[in-house]
């Protein structure tokens, strides 16, 4: 899938004595869900913070040398990837600020919908922002609060944001993990002996030795003591829960569990039941990698096709890279892309990926696939059409660039150079997900049925001119 970023991922860890290692572990399993910037704080026995921060990849920005100097029993970490802000060195978090109730420190993954309003609002008392990012908000709402103790603070603020929020706050001798009322994005508590961890997903805990525990429940405040102790809290109320869809469709690392599903299972469910729905004679599905795997396998488990490695992989593509003077036709997608042409010449070839975006990568991807000699190409998504941007959390395009947006099944298959295009029904994937708990996602991307209200006036769907406005998503 090209066009959808991913969010960001966080990470505490309280009572170890290797805090520092242990959070920068949990960031590299973490390193799908951002790989813009990453960061670590950390309280030292002093109570003060320790941090630092770099751009890139996690491994590329710490060292032995940095973690060392990352002293304390408890941190918190972050991978970024901007869904809110530019990309800028303040905008790196954790975030520590002082404050007249003393240092805090902030990690957040999510997009709150009325971050412009509350920046105005702020602005117009006196705040100065230092970033660009809506994750500041949080600290200032805090540090302006009239209330004496900071969880009475954390939960007034929690009843004045709206939007998504899985979000971190370190203080000198407690760490509080918080979760939207609506659940859009994950967070999980574990243990690793006496010390208790949160991240993001599931795999970061499997990575370190640390035992799943329990997901952090929508709307609830945990309470971390730095001996250990833990207490919970539910201070705000929601009608429904609205777990991002996108999270079992894309985001989440299959060996994640998360919202309760294994990712793994869920993904082979959606690639069986599109099968189902929307299959076609062929020789061999294959997928488009990493994404597109566990639905590949569900396809070709439903209907009996052999699934062969039809694309590989370069998994060693950094975040630039030299291109030729003399230019290469899809330069972009061949660097990360190749085709085996054994697998596919002379074949009717199925390729499952998980989704549709401005369509633009796909075109060369099938476009490689044809030249490597495929007789026909059905292209089949595990997920429905976007038709409508994210406003909590995804960085997603703007309406009029999304392919689905703009243009029908056929008109789009025809863009995309297939010879046939399928998509999962919502009502297929509603299926994947479960009876018993489909109704506790949202699917706002794919029907404009949003949670809440996200702040934004909805795009109109383009009537013409449909081509120009989609970007490239490489």
């Amino acid at each position: 899938m090209a066009g959808f970023r991913e969010e960001c991922g966080v990470v505490g860890v309280v009572g170890d004595k290797e805090a520092a290692n242990l959070i920068y572990l949990s960031l590299y399993a973490l390193q799908h869900r951002g790989q813009e910037a990453a960061g670590i704080v950390t309280l030292n026995k002093e109570g003060s913070f320790s941090g630092h921060k770099a751009f890139g990849l996690v491994g590329d920005g710490f060292n032995k040398d940095i973690l060392d100097k990352l002293e304390g029993k408890v941190g918190i970490g972050h991978n970024r990837y901007s869904t809110a802000g530019g990309k800028m060195v303040q905008n790196i978090q954790p975030f520590s600020f002082n404050t007249a109730i003393g240092s805090l420190a902030i990690a957040h993954n999510g997009n709150l919908t009325n971050a412009s309003q509350l920046r105005k609002d702020l602005e117009k008392s006196g705040s100065i922002f230092q970033s660009t990012s809506d994750t500041e908000i949080f600290m200032h709402l805090l540090a302006r609060s009239n209330e004496e103790s900071i969880l009475e603070r954390i939960i007034e603020v929690m009843k004045v944001v709206k939007g998504a929020y899985s979000l971190l706050l370190l203080t000198k001798d407690r760490l509080f993990a918080l979760r939207d009322p609506f659940g859009f994005r994950p967070l999980v508590l574990g243990r690793r002996g006496e010390a208790v961890v949160v991240v993001s997903e599931t795999c970061a805990l499997d990575l370190i030795d640390a035992e799943f525990e329990r997901e952090i429940a929508p709307g609830e405040v945990v309470e971390i003591h730095n001996d250990g102790s833990v207490k919970s809290y539910f201070p705000v109320e929601s009608s429904r829960k609205a777990f991002c869809s996108f999270e079992p469709i894309y985001f989440a690392r299959p060996d994640s569990q998360i919202f309760n599903e294994e990712i793994y299972e869920l993904r082979k469910k959606m690639g069986a039941i599109l099968a189902r729905e929307s299959h076609v004679d062929a020789d061999v599905v294959i997928a488009v990698p990493d994404s597109g795997v566990p639905m590949a396998l569900g396809y070709g488990n439903q209907t009996g096709l052999p699934m062969e490695l039809g694309l590989v992989r370069n998994h060693y593509v950094g975040r630039t890279f030299i291109e030729p003077s003399q230019s290469i036709r899809d330069f972009g997608v061949k660097l990360k892309l190749n085709p085996v042409m054994s697998c596919l010449k002379d074949k009717r070839v199925i390729v499952v990926d998980d989704s549709l975006v401005r369509g633009t990568t796909s075109v060369k991807i099938l476009r490689m696939i044809r030249q490597a000699g495929a007789r026909e190409i059905h292209m089949r998504l595990g997920s429905p059409p976007i038709t409508h941007s994210c406003y909590f959390g995804v960085d997603t395009p703007e309406r009029s660039q999304l392919l689905a947006a703009q243009r029908d099944v056929e008109e789009m298959r025809d863009f995309i150079g297939a010879d046939s295009l399928g998509f999962l029904s919502i009502e297929g994937l509603k299926e994947a997900l479960g009876a018993a708990n489909s109704h506790n996602y949202c699917y706002g991307c794919f029907n404009g049925d949003y949670p809440e209200d996200t702040g934004r006036e909805i795009e109109p769907q383009p009537t013409d001119d449909r081509g120009p406005g989609l970007r490239s998503g490489i």
